[in-house]
Formats: C-alpha cells, structure tokens, sequence
C-alpha cells in the first residue's frame, strides 16, 4: 500500500571498467537510466552502428528460429505460453556467447537454405505456368517454332471459343478470295479459344493470315522451339528435380532443430548487447572516466554500493529528488493486494506525493466480483482452475501471474457469495434431486436468496456503494492533510461527509425506502433532529465555502450552490451500484434457465445424456459471458465512482536498465 521512494543515484568511475560496471547495473535491473545534463570536457560516444550491428544479429536469430519453427515445430501444449522464460545457467549462456559466431554462421545457413528453399518454389511455379501454357497445344506434333517448308507456311494462333473449321475456311474463302491451298485443323477448343494451325502456300501467307485476323486470329504469346510434348515432359523433370533439392533442403533444415536453443539463446545475448550500447551512447564520458545516473529505489541503494562501490574504484553520489522532479512509480503492495496493481496500472500509476490505493481497492475490487458472480459451483471452478495453472506454471510471465492470482481470489469470493445466496450452478440440486429422484432437495443459502428477495439485495447493492464511495471521500481526505491543507480538508470533505450523511438518515425512515427496503425504519427524534442538522449544516457550509477560492461574493456563492449540485452525481455514483444487483441475478437466472431447459429431456438415459449436454453447454456460456461482465463492471466501478472521489493517476511507470531478454533467463547469485 505504498510508493517506494526513489533517489537520483550517480556514480562516476574509470572508463576502462565502463563495460563490466553496465553489465553489472543491466543483471541488477534496479535502476531507471536518466543522464544528467552534458558538461564541459564530457562527451557522448557514437554507438549507433554498434547498436544497429547487434539488432541486425538478434533480428538473423529470430527469423532463423522461425524458419525452424515452419519446418520442425516445437510439439507444444495448449497452456505452453503460460510457460514462461527457460531458466539456464550462467556457464550455459556464456558457453553459447563463445561460440556465437559459429550460432550466427548457423542461422545465415538457416536463412540462405530457405531463401533458396523460397526460390525453387517460385521456379516451379514459373514452370507450371509453362506447362499450362502448353496444354492447349499438346496436340501438335511439330516444335511451335516451326515456319514451314520452303513451299509450305505454317501458321499457329487462337480465335474465339466458337470457332468452327467451315467458319475458319469461309473466313478464308470471303477474304482471300485468290487462295486455293489451305489446310486448317483445331488441335484444341477450350472454355477460353479454340487453338488451331494453318497450312498454306508459302507465297499465300500473308494473304491467309490477314484473313484470319479479320476474324479474331491471335499467334501465341510464347512458343517452344520443341514438340510441345516433350517440352512438357522436359518441364516436368525440372520441377521434379526442382522438388527433390526443395526435400533435400527441407530436411537439412531439420536436421539443424537441435540448435534452436543456442539461437534463442544469442538472440537474448544480442538483444541485451544493444540495450546496453544504447545506453552506452546516452552516457557523458571524459577520456578517462564516465558518468552514470538515473532513478533507484532507496531500499536499492545498499546493493549498488556493494556491487559496484566496493567492487571499482568510482564515486557514488545520492541524493532525494528536487520538489519539481516526477520520478518514476513503482508500487509495492502485499502478496494479496499485489495481484490488482494491474488494474490500477491500466488506469494510471500515482503521480509524485499521491496515494497508492491499491491495497483498499483490491478489498472492495474481490468483494464486488464475487458478489456480481455470485456461484458457489462457478467460483470454485475458477479459484481451482487459476491455483492449478499458477503452480503448474511457476515461471509465467509477472503480468499473467499477476491477472491469474486476482482472478483465484476472485474465485474464492464467488465461492463465499454463492454459499451466502444458495447458488450452485444456480438451482442444479433442486432440479436433478426432483427431475431424476423423485423428490426435491434444496441446499439452503446461508443469507438469503436473490432471486427470491431482489429488492434486498438492492439494498445492499446501494449500501455497499456508499461505503465504497465514503471510503474514496476519505481518502481524498487523508491526502489533503498529508498535503498540509486542513481547511481543504473541512471543506471538500468534511462537510460533503456531513451533508451526505443528513440525507441518508433523513431517506430512511420515509415511505420511499420502505418501499424499496420492504421494511419501516424508525429513528428517535432526536436522531431525526440530528439527520436535519447535519444535511443543513453540509449544504451551508458547501454553498459558503465551495467557492472560496473567489474574493467576489456573488460568484462565491454560484460557484458553492453549482457544487450543492452535484448532489445528483452522487445520487448518479450510487445507482451504478444496481450493478451488482444486476449481474448477480443474471448470473442465477441464466444458470436456472439452463438447468430447467436440461431437465425437458426427462428421466432414463436419454434425459441424463441430454441434461449433461445441456448442462456443460449452458453453463460453459453463462460462466464466460458472466465473468466477463463481472470483471468489466468491476473495474467500472473502481474507475468512474471509486477513483472519481480522489484518484488523479498519470505516474511515469519505473523502466530500469536491465537484461530485458524474450527466451532465457540467466540464474544469478542474489545479492545480499
């Protein structure tokens, strides 16, 4: 429940130990890098091409493990992401760093089998588009590229798809009415042309061909010099041979699977080498030493110095933050309440000097969620599905870790509700005990059963969202007199608590809420007198002193009476509650709905098959689609009504220089 402070940390040192002191800062991970203001005799060190060299290698690595990944995949199971980083140890990664050009040359080779892997398949195509080319033309018996004898011209082309031989020689006959030799024959016709080829007098060609292209006469685009035929035949032995060195390729690849761990493994070592020359390059340096400075945890500040004070002959200097200087946020919270800085972190981090409300946030967050899911049966599938998967998978990443837990404790609320309303699969005992025993069981809810008593649970829904936006008023208030700002403080909550209060003691005991409560509340008088009092005392004091800020008189008062009126934004905020009215008899109605529409099938074995069908079915789509409106308007009412009271938001998150790898993680001697 609180912000760690941070300090502004520099350390100055010989330029020879630059590498080893980085690489040191990069394994600890604790500090944001933030370089001062360059100074005389100081300059900064071009590392771009250094930078854009590792890039290069990281980026060879990944698309040589992708191609592995296309040609021997990985059998990996459904929750295989959930995995998380590969632990190894150090002498594992610094054997691959020695022999990373060797790694390198191999993922070259990686990439140069499939780009040619990439251009045997276009070659082939190139063929295939060849040979369908030549289909039409298979018929002929004589290369394509023949003219003729010295007498005779052969012409070869296309006419249109309705092409007939009489239409072919009366084209002729009409157009070139002098020629007498002419011998035409349709090799094919096709939903395209009809392919034909034309013997004549040699002296008689151009006269023919003139006449057939009045007629829609077309030579082809491209001709072999060869029987078409074999031409074919020929083609298909290249693809064939094209294929076998794509197999023998393929297979090569394959064989080079068992090096996709040291890739990953050079990727990260490449990956980490150009954050660390990128930070290099931000660095001011003289000839002899170098300066490093940015943001650190103050709880940090001990292991900086025995790690690198005691280590290197340097300097290190800390001091607080100056009062304008935003440092970054890091929150540090319990192991329950850590679970919902994701929430939080969605909205916005604190900014400097504001309250971290994650620790209440995540009380009132698990109580609504349970209360809008409200299955005992549907929150003990999600408490013991998310408890199996963060044991099974204990390297996951921080943030899916962090989203699984909140959900676990999530599950364990729904679980407490549902005991509390009697829900289990909503009325599933009844509705099995009746429909295949004969006799009617009901297990007993602990409290009261929402969709007998809706109007109850309303009002409490109500209750609880005026807790939950008191607590939001108070908090602003705690901030106001940590800021030193008492009259704030009176003004802007104090007297909101007062007015507010008044009208609820003043709203109970009327016919209204009994009506809605279903019960009549009855106050003494003097807690009546008391009720009047304190609503009066609050609008006053609102209308006097909202407006403080201004000298003129009138507009003090607008400006207070315009603040009276967002009395409707909190009538506003506490309606929203109705949601967990809402959500929570969704949830039981659909999951009734379901269990009477199973129990239509009746009793014997085609009742039980068809009631089971129905019953995952159904209550597979009520859990999903529940729980997702459970956590969505959850997180609604954290964000508008809880956050709305007091919450600002807008930190800069804590980025620290650290070895940010994708595949392997490094097991590192802890520091003390």
């Amino acid at each position: 429940m609180a912000v760690l402070q941070m300090q502004r940390i520099s350390i100055c040192a010989l330029k020879r130990d630059r590498k080893a002191i980085l690489e040191n800062l990069q394994s600890m991970g604790i500090i944001e890098m933030n370089p001062i203001a360059d100074d005389d005799g100081f300059q900064k060190m071009d590392t771009q091409n250094a930078r854009v060299g590792f890039e290069k290698k990281a980026q060879l690595s990944e698309n040589a493990l992708a191609i592995l990944e296309s040609y021997a995949p990985q059998k990996q199971s459904l929750l295989s992401s959930l995995e998380g980083k590969a632990l190894i140890g150090q002498k594992k990664f610094d054997n691959a760093v020695a022999a990373k050009e060797t790694i390198i040359a191999k993922a070259d080779m990686l990439v140069a089998l499939n780009k040619e892997i990439a251009e045997n398949k276009a070659n082939i195509l190139k063929l295939s588009n060849q040979i369908e080319s030549l289909s039409p033309w298979l018929g002929l018996d004589v290369p394509m590229n023949y003219t003729g004898t010295d007498k005779v011209a052969m012409l070869l082309g296309t006419m249109a798809v309705d092409t007939t031989l009489d239409a072919v020689y009366a084209k002729i006959a009409t157009s070139a009415q002098k020629v007498d030799a002419v011998d035409v024959e349709i090799i094919q016709t096709d939903k395209d042309a009809t392919y034909l080829v034309v013997f004549c007098l040699r002296e008689d060609a151009a006269a023919v061909e003139e006449a057939l292209r009045a007629g829609g006469f077309a030579r082809p685009s491209q001709v072999v010099d060869k029987v078409p035929a074999k031409k074919k035949a020929e083609l298909e032995a290249e693809i064939e041979k094209l294929n076998n060195e794509i197999v023998k390729k393929e297979e090569e690849i394959r064989t080079m699977a068992s090096c996709r761990e040291e890739l990953k493994i050079i990727g990260d070592y490449f990956r980490m080498r150009a954050d660390k020359y990128e930070i290099l390059g931000t660095l001011p340096q003289s000839q002899r030493t170098f300066v490093v400075s940015g943001y650190i945890p103050v709880k940090a500040v001990d292991a900086v110095k025995k790690a690198i004070g005691e280590v290197y002959d340097c300097v290190i200097d800390v001091e607080d933050l100056k009062e304008d200087e935003e440092a970054p946020t890091i929150l540090k919270n319990n192991g329950f309440s850590s679970s919902m800085e994701g929430v939080l972190e969605s909205y916005g981090l604190p900014h400097k000097g504001e309250f971290d409300p994650t620790t209440i946030m995540s009380f009132f967050y698990v109580f609504f969620f349970g209360m809008m899911l409200s299955d005992a049966a549907y929150g003990a599938i999600i408490a013991v599905a998310c408890f199996v998967v963060l044991k099974k998978y204990p390297r996951m990443g921080e943030s899916m870790h962090k989203s699984l837990k909140m959900f676990m404790f999530c599950g364990v609320s729904t679980l407490v509700w549902g005991i509390l309303f009697g829900g289990y699969f909503g009325n599933v005992v009844d509705i099995v005990s009746g429909t295949f025993f004969g006799k009617t069981v009901t297990v007993p809810a602990l409290w009261f059963v929402p969709l007998n008593d809706p109007m109850r649970l309303l009002v409490y829904s109500l209750a609880f969202g005026v807790v939950h936006l008191f607590v939001g008023l108070g908090i602003k208030g705690y901030m106001l007199l940590k800021d030193g700002r008492p009259l704030d403080f009176f003004c802007d909550v104090v007297l909101w608590y007062a007015f507010l209060i008044g009208l609820l003691l003043m709203l109970i005991p009327t016919d209204i809420f009994a009506s809605i409560a279903q019960a009549k509340i009855t106050f003494p008088p003097f807690l009546n007198m008391l009720a009047k009092a304190l609503a009066i005392i609050g609008v006053a004091g609102l209308v006097l002193m909202s407006g403080r800020d201004s000298k003129n008189p009138a507009l003090r008062i607008a400006l207070g009476a315009y603040d009276v009126y967002n009395i409707t934004g909190w009538l506003s905020d506490v309606l929203s509650y109705s949601r967990l009215l809402a959500l929570g008899l969704a949830t039981g109605v659909i999951a009734s709905v379901v269990n009477q529409m199973g129990s239509m099938f009746g009793k014997g074995i085609v009742g039980i098959i068809g009631f089971l069908i129905v019953f995952i079915v159904g209550h597979t789509l009520n859990l999903a689609i529940n729980l997702l409106g459970a956590y969505v308007h959850t997180n609604r009412l954290q964000f508008v009504e809880f956050f709305g009271k007091f919450y600002e938001g807008g930190g800069k998150p804590f980025e620290p220089f650290k070895s940010d790898t994708k595949y392997v993680d490094i097991k590192e001697e802890t520091l003390s």
